[in-house]
């Protein structure tokens, strides 16, 4: 079975998680540079069999698009050109970066590792995969 990937993008940097072959489980992969993000997902796709990718959509609390939702829609369109057969899945997320650094400090990481914002990306796009694989179960 191929794998969904999610990306939890920024201007700067870009968190990548994805599951496991059976789609049961989301594991954070990465974080790289975002001008780096489409070679890389060249190279990964190239490699693993992926049949979704998730991306991020910002939303404030009222539901209406935050500021970045309009940087977040031009790279989905960008995406959406390099890959036109991969399936784009827009997902709410809403608090994963809160709910990321309440993860790390549950976990034990020292207050300079919960300064890592890399980490946090990267958590962020786990924590929308595995929501998003929780609520498409049968």
């Amino acid at each position: 079975m191929p794998r969904i990937l999610s990306i939890d993008y920024g201007q700067k940097r870009t968190g990548i998680a994805v599951t496991d072959e059976m789609q049961i489980i989301a594991s954070g992969l990465t974080t790289i540079p975002t001008n780096t993000l489409i070679d890389f997902l060249k190279d990964y796709f190239a490699k693993e069999k992926v049949e979704a990718v998730l991306v991020g959509e910002p939303k404030q609390m009222n539901g209406q698009p935050s500021e970045s939702a309009s940087i977040i829609k031009g790279f989905v369109t960008h995406f959406s050109n390099i890959f036109p057969e991969m399936k784009v899945i827009r997902v709410d997320e809403r608090f994963t970066s809160k709910i990321a650094f309440q993860t790390m400090i549950d976990s034990g990481l020292s207050k300079k590792q919960r300064q890592n914002k890399g980490l946090i990306d990267e958590i962020s796009a786990t924590i929308m995969l595995q929501d998003y694989l929780s609520s498409n179960r049968f």
